[in-house]
């Protein structure tokens, strides 16, 4: 993994949706990049803003989505560089939508035609994004089946997608969306509807495609449990803000953000069954009652008051390559330099 390549670098995403209510913001000025090899992963309660973060990259979301001229999304190839935002039309989209850039969904139902076989469709995006015959297409198609761990791949092929089974149908949604050989890989939630033996292989079959192919992954989940096995780094997202980002051993072992802190104490203790789980206290805030200042503030158990309520933190620096965006920590910062200089 080369941290000083980036394969994928967003700045400054802000999208907003028109609705019947009015105008509201989904996800607020989020900067983050991806490098080849490299897994992200994306965490935060429901609602935070991570799945329309996601479709953000593949320009997925309805026809209400409004970005703002200050979204950045660039992802580098070998050869050149795509500004994802400057893509107009369905041909120049091919690059990030199935293409360079695979998206695996939390749903597999909702990705797949019931009317067509999983094998067809799999033939389909291969001689749209390849130069592969009908013939190749499908001989690919089922080795990938069977690369991903499903049982008589050449019969599965011929199948529909309400023929499989839950795990056979993620399985299947991976292996299509690996076909392509993408540049990155987007999994929104991959391992949610899973058994845990299952999750366990999924997970483990990422790794090693992320090894064999050197895609860069952005993992999408509310499961810290998983990110811990699964990324490289993790980046907490609230609200449709980023609130904490690092080296995901770092992030877990020292969450600095109240936030992160809440998420990992909610996490089952294996050494303490009988300890009891403690919830983040509240409740998410409605996109359409965003609070101001911090947007954690009316959830948060040590917020300063009229700071925490009027104004927007920035970034610190707490470690190498570990940032967090709390008020506290500018003033735990303060102090500290106080005390050096005393």
């Amino acid at each position: 993994m080369n941290q000083n390549k980036k394969l994928l670098e967003v700045e400054n995403l802000t999208l907003q949706f028109d609705t019947d209510e009015g105008r509201i913001t989904a996800v607020d000025n989020v900067s983050f990049s991806v490098a080849p090899g490299e897994v992200l992963g994306l965490v935060g309660e429901s609602g935070s803003g991570k799945s329309v973060t996601a479709k953000s990259l593949m320009k997925l979301n309805p026809g209400n989505a409004i970005y703002s001229p200050e979204t950045k999304i660039k992802l580098h190839l070998e050869d050149r560089s795509v500004d994802i935002m400057q893509l107009k039309s369905s041909k120049e989209m091919l690059v990030a939508r199935g293409g360079s850039i695979s998206m695996i969904f939390q749903e597999p139902m909702a990705s797949f035609a019931p009317a067509i076989t999983i094998g067809d469709q799999m033939v389909e995006q291969l001689l749209i994004h390849t130069d592969y015959s009908v013939v190749k297409a499908k001989k690919y198609s089922i080795e990938m089946l069977d690369r991903v761990g499903i049982s008589d791949p050449d019969q599965r092929f011929k199948q529909y997608a309400f023929e499989l089974s839950g795990g056979m149908r993620q399985r299947a949604m991976i292996a299509m969306a690996l076909s392509t050989k993408p540049k990155l890989l987007i999994a929104d939630e991959p391992t949610t509807a899973l058994d845990v033996t299952i999750q366990l292989q999924v997970i483990e079959l990422m790794k090693d495609l992320v090894k064999e192919f050197g895609m860069g992954i952005l993992f999408i989940t509310h499961d810290l449990g998983v990110i811990a096995q699964t990324a490289d780094r993790v980046a907490v997202m609230y609200l449709g803000k980023l609130i904490e980002q690092g080296p995901v051993r770092d992030v877990i072992r020292n969450p600095s953000h109240p936030y992160t802190q809440g998420l990992i104490a909610a996490l089952p203790k294996l050494d303490d069954l009988d300890a009891p789980l403690v919830a983040v206290a509240g409740d998410i805030p409605s996109p359409l009652e965003r609070p101001s200042g911090c947007v954690f503030h009316t959830r948060c158990p040590v917020h300063l008051g009229g700071q925490c309520r009027s104004m927007v933190p920035d970034f610190s620096s707490v470690a190498t390559g570990h940032a967090v965006a709390c008020h506290l920590i500018d003033v735990s910062n303060v102090q500290q330099q106080k005390v050096a200089v005393s």
